[in-house]
């Protein structure tokens, strides 16, 4: 009889779960399967029936079954481990859930699991890297916010150690990348003003070390200039600057005569920002200003402010994020760059 035809044993036909750690031997009593069976089973080894996988996965779950990571990694040089660097306010703001979401799906039904990393605000950026790779605590990284010359980029390309980032760089060597084409998004966006009658553009930037800051710029000054009307990037204030300074720069800049009528939004919560400032400006949105922001949830949509949105979808970019490492890993090296496309579906 086959290690596939194999019937249960008594004890996993009652469900009856065993004391102290689960081990491989553990389900291969309860399953009647072989050892080497069960390890397969649960690398989903494909010479093995999807019956005899789901049947052996089913059981490590309901046992609470978790393979010993230290004897993996001496074993394959492998830990099974994708770790995703993440700063808390990416968590707070829905960047991190969303990203998770996409990041779970890719990852569905292979050996891998997700360990979030955090990145504490004053900490070296560089510090949860060096500390994954000299490690070798995970197979396989993924962080955001990539830099124009990213130095994370550089000393994974130099460690030939797998990684994804979110945002791309300017380093001559093509790296693993997924994006959002923020200078098209900012182009469309100003179009869309200039459509409304705007005849000055303002936008929030991020900080001016991200790659995707120059992409932004580029967009709307090629948008602006092709319309043939003024724009300004602003100043003292970032995407990273607390709400309230937003708010109260946009404020003080809109009681000013020659304030912008049109404002582009690189996130939802700038935008709301943004919006509180030109209220308290006595500007109404979507008659004496205009307003296109991107959206990435629901969130924005249930305040209802009057602005324009061009979706950014986070859950398709953690997605594109896990399936492009998982063929890192794999030592692909061809193709491993995404960029999403903004889609404008303004409604007149």
């Amino acid at each position: 009889m086959s290690d596939d035809d194999r019937p249960a044993s008594d004890t996993a036909k009652r469900g009856v779960k065993p004391s102290g750690k689960p081990t491989l031997k553990t389900i291969a009593t309860m399953t009647g399967f072989a050892v080497t069976t069960i390890s397969r089973a649960l690398n989903n080894a494909p010479e093995l029936s999807q019956e005899t996988r789901d049947r052996v996965q089913k059981i490590a779950a309901e046992i609470g079954y978790l393979p010993d990571r230290a004897a993996l990694r001496l074993k394959t040089g492998r830990t099974n481990v994708i770790s995703l660097v993440l700063e808390p306010d990416e968590q707070i703001y829905g960047f991190g859930t969303l990203i998770v979401a996409g990041l779970t799906e890719a990852m569905r039904n292979t050996a891998y699991h997700l360990v979030i990393t955090p990145l504490f605000r004053n900490v070296d950026p560089m510090e949860p890297i060096r500390h994954i790779v000299r490690n070798r605590m995970a197979d396989g990284v993924i962080f955001s916010k990539a830099e124009s010359f990213d130095e994370r980029i550089r000393f994974l390309l130099d460690s030939d150690f797998p990684f994804v980032s979110h945002g791309r760089s300017r380093w001559p060597d093509a790296h693993p990348s997924v994006d959002f084409d923020n200078e098209a998004f900012a182009y469309g966006a100003v179009k869309r003003l200039v459509s409304k009658g705007c005849k000055k553009v303002s936008i929030i930037l991020p900080e001016s070390s991200l790659t995707y800051t120059d992409h932004l710029k580029t967009g709307m000054a090629r948008a602006a200039a092709e319309a043939g009307i003024a724009h300004e990037f602003a100043a003292d204030v970032t995407l990273h600057s607390q709400t309230d300074a937003i708010r109260n720069y946009v404020t003080k800049r809109s009681k000013r005569p020659d304030g912008p009528d049109g404002w582009v939004c690189a996130s939802e919560v700038s935008a709301l920002a943004v919006i509180g400032g030109l209220n308290q400006a006595g500007k109404t949105v979507g008659r004496s200003v205009h307003v296109v922001s991107k959206q990435a949830s629901q969130m924005f949509a249930q305040f209802q402010p009057g602005a324009e949105t061009v979706f950014e979808d986070f859950v398709d970019a953690g997605r594109q994020l896990g399936t492009l490492l998982l063929r890192r890993i794999a030592r692909e090296n061809e193709d491993l760059q995404y960029l999403a496309q903004p889609q404008f579906d303004w409604k007149d």
